[in-house]
C-alpha cells in the first residue's frame, strides 16, 4: 500500500512511517526519495519496536497543519503494531494482557475495545493528532463484517466503546485478578472520569477525515469463487461471518463436504465452497499452531476415509499465528496417514500443537509474507 501510494504521488509525498510485522520488510518497493520509514515490529504480541514507530508517527503528526494532506494506511495487524503506551501502563504490561487475552478465547472486538482505552492513537484518537489537517483513511480490512471502529481499533473513525466496556471484557473472561494491575487502575481512573475517554461520534475532528475500505475478505472470497469456477468446479460462497472456537468451525465444514459426499448438497461433484472470516483459539496447551492450522486439525477425524476430497485453510497473510505456516490442507486420507506414524489428533488438539501434526505430515502451507492481509479463507473441495 505504502509503495504504491509512493509511487502515485512521486514529490508530492513529503514522508511518513510504515510499520510491518517482522519478516514482512523484504520485497518493498518505496522509493528513496519518498522520505518513508519502513519499520518492523512485533506481531501478534507488542513489542519495543512498534513502541519507538508509533512515536515517531506522533511526533509526524505534530508537524502537520491545515494546509496538510494525511493519508493512512490500514492493514491487518495494525493494532498489535503501534502500542502507544498511555501513562503508568509499560509495554511489559501491554504483552502480558495481550497474552492473556489471545489465550482466553475473547474475540477480536473485545481484544480492541481494551487496545483502544490503554493506546494514545486508537479508537479514533490519530484523527485527533492529524487534525486540522485533511486526513484521508485506506483500509485492507481483517475483521468480519468490516467494521470500521474494529479495524486496526479505528484510529481514524469515532469510537462507540467505553471505559466501562473495556472493563467488562476483563471481567467476562474472569481476568482481572490476572491482569497487570496498572491496567486495572488505568481503566479505574477511565471509569472515574479522571481522563476524556475515546473521541465520540459527532466529535467535530471527524469532520475532515475520510475513510475507505479497499480490499476486504468478501473480495477475495468472491475471487476464489471466480477462479474456481473457470476451473470447472461447481461453486459456492458460503459465509464470511465464519466465527467461534476454530476447532468447532472445523467440525461444522467437515460436515458440509459429508453432506456433498452423501447426497451431492448443497452441490454436486466436482464442488469448491469457499468460507472466510476469522476463528479463535482458546489455548489449553503449550504446543504451536494457529487458528487456520486447528481449524483443519479438528476437521480430521470427520473426514477420514472420503474419497477425493479436501480442506485448504489459510491466513492471506501467509502467517497463521506466531508460526511460518499459512495454514494447513488435509484430505480423506490424512487420519490414515497420521496414525501410521504415531499422529493421533486428539494428543494435539489437546495441547494446541496443530503446526506439528501437519508439519510431520508435510501438509503445512507455508506461502511466505503475502503482504496483503483480509483474514482467513477456508476451500472445500469435492473432486470427481
Amino acid at each position: 500500500m505504502a509503495s504504491s501510494i509512493a509511487h502515485i504521488l512521486g514529490d508530492r509525498l513529503t514522508g511518513g512511517i510504515v510499520i510491518v510485522k517482522e519478516g514482512y520488510a523484504n520485497g518493498i518497493d518505496l522509493p528513496e526519495q519518498s522520505g518513508i520509514k519502513l519499520i518492523e515490529a512485533g506481531h501478534p504480541i507488542p513489542d519495543e519496536r512498534g513502541a519507538h514507530a508509533t512515536g515517531q508517527i506522533i511526533q509526524l503528526l505534530k508537524k502537520v497543519s491545515q494546509d496538510d494532506l494525511v493519508i493512512c494506511l490500514i492493514s491487518g495487524g495494525g493494532s498489535a503494531l503501534t502500542p502507544a503506551l498511555v501513562d503508568g501502563v509499560t509495554l511489559d504490561d501491554l504483552q502480558a494482557l495481550t497474552s492473556l487475552l489471545l489465550a482466553s478465547g475473547a474475540n477480536i472486538i473485545e481484544i480492541n475495545t481494551l487496545r483502544k482505552h490503554l493506546n494514545r492513537i486508537k479508537g479514533g484518537q490519530l484523527a485527533r493528532l492529524a487534525s486540522p489537517a485533511k486526513l484521508v483513511t485506506l483500509i485492507l480490512s481483517d475483521v468480519v463484517g468490516n467494521p470500521l471502529e474494529v479495524i486496526a481499533s479505528g484510529p481514524t473513525v469515532p469510537d462507540g466503546t467505553t471505559y466501562h466496556d473495556a472493563y467488562t471484557v476483563l471481567q467476562r473472561y474472569e481476568l482481572l485478578n490476572k491482569a497487570p494491575a496498572s491496567v486495572i487502575t488505568h481503566l479505574k481512573k477511565g471509569l472515574r472520569g479522571e481522563f476524556p475517554d475515546t473521541p465520540k461520534p459527532g466529535d467535530p475532528i471527524f469532520e475532515n477525515v475520510q475513510n475507505v475500505i479497499i480490499g476486504s475478505n468478501i473480495q477475495a472470497a468472491e475471487e476464489a469463487i471466480s477462479q474456481a469456477g473457470n476451473e470447472g468446479f461447481n461453486t459456492l460462497l458460503l459465509t464470511t461471518y465464519l466465527e467461534g472456537e476454530a476447532r468447532q468451525a472445523g467440525r461444522f465444514l467437515a460436515g458440509i463436504i459429508r453432506q456433498v459426499h452423501s447426497n451431492g448438497q448443497p452441490l454436486p461433484r466436482p464442488a469448491c465452497i469457499v468460507a472466510g472470516g476469522e476463528t479463535t483459539v482458546t489455548l489449553h496447551g503449550g504446543g504451536m499452531g494457529g487458528r487456520n492450522q486447528e481449524v483443519a486439525l479438528g476437521a480430521v477425524n470427520d473426514l477420514a476415509g472420503i474419497p477425493d476430497i479436501a480442506m485448504v485453510t489459510l491466513a492471506t497473510d501467509g502467517g497463521d499465528g506466531p508460526t511460518d505456516a499459512a495454514g494447513a490442507v488435509i484430505t480423506g486420507e490424512t487420519l490414515e496417514r497420521a496414525q501410521e506414524i504415531g499422529l493421533f489428533p486428539a494428543d494435539y488438539l489437546a495441547r494446541n500443537d496443530a503446526y506439528n501434526f501437519f508439519d510431520a505430515l508435510g501438509d503445512l502451507i507455508k506461502t511466505g509474507p503475502t503482504h496483503t492481509n483480509v483474514n482467513d479463507l477456508t476451500f472445500l473441495f469435492a473432486f470427481t
